[in-house]
């Protein structure tokens, strides 16, 4: 039996492919009934950086159902909450400089978009981390579980 060289050499590139590359990035949508679309976000060991995007698909403004993306070790998201509820309006619901907070969105309000890129080696594999909206009384109910490594 003969092979075309065409098809011995369409084999043998199919065999020499690359593995698809990981997926280093995801959009979340947040909406008014102060939901998030997506309750887990899985990050491979092979991404350098990931890229959270989020999404506000309701209509209210920012300053009566704003939304944000903040990631924290699991332990931190309470405390974190908490001290954003007391940074106020004014810094985004976010205390600045605040180690405890891995990335974060912009605060924004019904149809705008905010991205945040973040350098993976922050994150240890086995270690819980969840993702919050930072906003008062969101933290409840706006909430998601990153995994990182096994």
């Amino acid at each position: 039996m003969k092979f075309a060289p065409f098809a011995l050499t369409a084999c043998l590139t199919a065999l020499a492919a690359p593995a698809m590359a990981a997926d280093c990035s995801v959009t979340i949508e947040g909406n008014d009934a102060m939901q998030y679309n997506t309750k887990e976000i899985v990050v491979d060991q092979s991404c350098k950086e990931f890229t959270v995007t989020l999404k506000h698909v309701g209509k209210q403004p920012k300053n009566v159902m704003g939304h944000n993306w903040v990631l924290t070790k699991t332990a931190d998201v309470q405390p974190v909450a908490n001290d954003s509820i007391k940074a106020g309006a004014a810094k985004g619901y976010l205390p600045e400089g605040d180690a405890r907070i891995i990335a974060h969105t912009n605060m924004i309000g019904g149809g705008e978009t905010d991205s945040v890129t973040f350098d993976v080696s922050k994150l240890t594999a086995g270690e819980g981390y969840t993702y919050f909206c930072s906003f008062p009384g969101h933290s409840a109910l706006m909430k998601g579980v990153l995994k990182f490594g096994s």
